[in-house]
């Protein structure tokens, strides 16, 4: 009887002390809801709960005051008091407005709440995103980015920061000195593109301090991502090299890759037979292992949106590639995006169903999932891009994200379907579309967008005024509906496209043409200014004012633009006059909007660049690839490059220093012609970009205004 007390005793103890160390493994997610809500301080509890069925769980409830947090690991708990924070405290937390005010006596929940998620992953992030909304991103930013990704429950994410240094330290291995392995690595604003095997070199040349402070910046979002439970995806190796690497290998079998977008040349890849292939990878991810740790997930790809494949099998490729990653660990997963027509079929035909996550980006817009059954019942996660290039217009297909992925459950191809991502090329815009993403991260059901955007207002401004209901449901059915077209993001303002008479698109890929009725936006956004007394101090509120607010002055600058159009056909000079004279008005309005916030303001976002130098020269090379990339993008050496405008950015600062100036110029030309009875003059707006790239001029980073005041007078006054 006293050994069976004993036992029994002993697996009490041993139960408290899993209990204990589970509630340490929880306890980084204090810290984040600290960081976040000082004012819950001792107001929660986390105890730790095993998952369900091999699913992250999470449960919530009440008592003696405080709020009980149950979950299976830091990405649920901390989903958990998300859920708690919008749904019972109304108030909301987005690195683009928010609404903290503290709440004193903690709601009570009736009962407990309990969510599964029916996903294994939860995903974020595109290559894109880490430059057009994070390439200059330092330890207190990427604090903040994380703090956002645990309360959205995310626990898979892209992270390649410093890939730079396992390049590096791979060249120089491999003969190369150092100055020779840096002409390989772009700058700070580009090494998206050049990780996924598009372009080299582009934006530096970088200096080895550069690269070590961004090594030690991955350093920093990894062992916060590792304390978080938030699993990261690094680059593997698949075979790209710098094109030098004939100059020191002279029999090594490359793939030449041809050119990229703005006839930027591609690295070319290795043939996976040639012996330089395994020994490259071999000291790449030894490199990447001394630096950053365990690897279990890989990124990168051959092939992207467009690269050579003669002379090779993509079956020996998919082999060779993973091959070498299994090496580094047992359990590999290589991820892949669905973009493109990639992974192909014969790509896969080389990976076993657990060896490859393939990302389906575009699931908002198109059903590639459904097309090729779940990618040839490989595990695939559904995702969505969202937005293009950072642009800062209202968009997201709200009404997609509530249904598709509950839908693509429900099909054949949700079989191996084992998670939901946003993968966005840039975050920073668009709240709404992020919070309704991660929540379908925790249901297997469509939800009702409007019913669900209700609460959205409420932890939004932390009450919901009937006049602020209406306008988001008059932006729900206009620039958050879907659309049959083929529309790559929000509508492109004119205002930041290079000037002409037969503007169609800003940007290459993009549009100017409506897919909803602009009159709706200008009637949400009155709806919405009328809670201004009861609203406007609220932090997201006065974001959305001014999100709202610019969107309203790019359309009626697209419709002045049209006025403008037609009266030069006409030849009626006076009446070009005045719409010019009105569209230049827009321009210098929205910049006055702009400047209220700094979310919207070009200051911010080249300051953030130069304090990322430690020298004068590397602090003028970041600010020259944050200017070039919103604006012609590269090379400089093609003045017609099709990437031009492709990451336009509606910024105070941009709309007065480059924008303004280049409209003015055409316009003026514009009037003179018809004065004189000529053609247009051609004009070289592309050497009006690379002159402004290349300047040093500061631009306030302090906000001017308020923006409720600044709406009125701009809103109000117009007759």
């Amino acid at each position: 009887m006293r050994v069976l007390k004993r036992i029994g005793l002993s697996l009490i103890v041993l139960l408290l002390l899993a209990d204990i160390s589970e509630a340490q493994n929880l306890s980084p997610l204090r810290q984040v809801i600290n960081r976040v809500c000082p004012w819950m301080s001792g107001k929660y509890v986390l105890r730790p709960v095993p998952r369900e069925n091999g699913k992250d769980v999470f449960e919530l409830s009440t008592q003696n005051g405080k709020l009980i947090i149950a979950a299976s690991g830091i990405p649920a708990g901390g989903m958990g008091f998300n859920w708690y924070l919008e749904k019972y405290c109304h108030r909301f937390y987005s690195l683009t407005g928010s609404n903290l005010a503290p709440v004193s006596a903690l709601p009570e929940i009736e009962g407990t709440v309990k969510q599964v998620s029916p996903y294994r992953y939860r995903y974020f992030l595109n290559y894109c995103t880490l430059n057009y909304s994070m390439s200059f991103w330092g330890p207190k930013e990427w604090e903040r980015g994380l703090d956002w990704m645990t309360l959205n429950g995310i626990n898979l994410a892209l992270m390649t920061n410093g890939m730079e240094k396992v390049w590096l330290n791979t060249l120089t291995h491999f003969g190369y000195t150092q100055q020779e392995a840096l002409t390989f690595i772009p700058g700070p604003a580009f090494e998206a593109w050049w990780l996924m095997g598009n372009l080299e070199g582009w934006g530096g040349p970088v200096s080895l301090s550069m690269v070590d402070e961004r090594s030690k910046t991955e350093q920093f979002i990894l062992k916060r991502m590792r304390e978080l439970q938030i699993e990261p995806v690094l680059q593997g190796f698949y075979g790209m090299v710098p094109y030098s690497l004939m100059n020191h290998y002279p029999k090594v079998r490359i793939i030449e890759q041809g050119t990229w977008a703005g006839d930027f040349r591609r690295p070319p890849i290795l043939m996976p037979g040639d012996s330089l292939f395994k020994a490259m990878a071999a000291v790449y991810y030894k490199e990447m292992k001394k630096l950053y740790g365990e690897v279990r997930f890989y990124g990168g790809e051959p092939f992207h949106e467009g690269g050579r494949r003669e002379g090779i099998t993509e079956q020996e490729v998919a082999h060779a590639v993973y091959s070498e990653m299994k090496k580094q660990n047992p359990q590999a997963v290589w991820v892949l995006q669905g973009w493109s027509g990639n992974p192909s079929k014969e790509l896969l035909k080389g990976l076993k169903k657990e060896e490859a996550l393939v990302l389906d980006l575009f699931g908002e817009g198109a059903n590639n999932w459904e097309i090729r059954d779940g990618y040839e019942q490989h595990n695939w996660v559904w995702c969505s891009v969202s937005n293009f290039g950072e642009k800062t217009g209202l968009y997201g297909r709200l009404d997609r994200v509530a249904t598709e992925p509950a839908r693509a459950l429900s099909t054949s191809a949700g079989k191996t379907m084992v998670g939901i991502g946003a993968m966005p090329e840039g975050m920073l815009n668009n709240p709404v579309y992020f919070d309704l993403h991660y929540q379908m991260g925790w249901t297997n059901q469509p939800v009702n967008v409007s019913e669900w955007l209700h609460g959205y207002v409420q932890s939004r401004y932390g009450r919901a005024p009937q006049s602020v209901e209406e306008a988001w449901t008059l932006l729900q059915n206009s620039v958050y509906k879907s659309n049959l077209t083929d529309q790559q993001g929000s509508v492109e303002a004119v205002i930041c496209a290079r000037p002409s008479l037969n503007i169609t698109s800003v940007s290459s890929w993009g549009n100017t043409e409506f897919y909803y009725e602009p009159a709706m936006v200008e009637a949400a956004l009155k709806k919405f200014m009328e809670a201004s007394d009861e609203l406007g101090n609220v932090d997201a509120y006065q974001y959305d004012l001014v999100d709202i607010g610019h969107q309203v002055l790019a359309n009626r600058g697209r419709a002045l633009y049209k006025k403008m159009q037609d009266t030069f056909a006409q030849k009626d000079l006076e009446g070009f006059k005045v719409s010019a004279d009105k569209f230049l008005s827009v321009l210098r309005q929205e910049e006055e909007l702009l400047s209220t916030r700094r979310e919207f303001m070009l200051g911010t976002w080249i300051a953030q660049a130069r304090a990322l130098g430690k020298t004068v020269a590397d602090k003028n090379l970041l600010e020259r690839n944050a200017r070039a990339q919103i604006t012609y993008w590269g090379p400089d050496t093609n003045p017609t490059t099709n990437l031009h405008e492709y990451a336009c950015k509606e910024w105070a600062g941009l709309l007065s220093g480059l924008y303004q100036p280049r409209w003015e110029v055409f316009i003026e030309d514009c009037e003179s012609a018809l004065s004189e009875k000529r053609d247009l003059k051609p004009i070289d707006f592309y050497s009006m970009e690379i002159k402004w790239a290349n300047r040093h001029n500061i631009y306030p980073t302090v906000p001017s205004g308020n923006p409720v005041e600044v709406a009125a007078k701009i809103f109000q006054s117009r007759k």
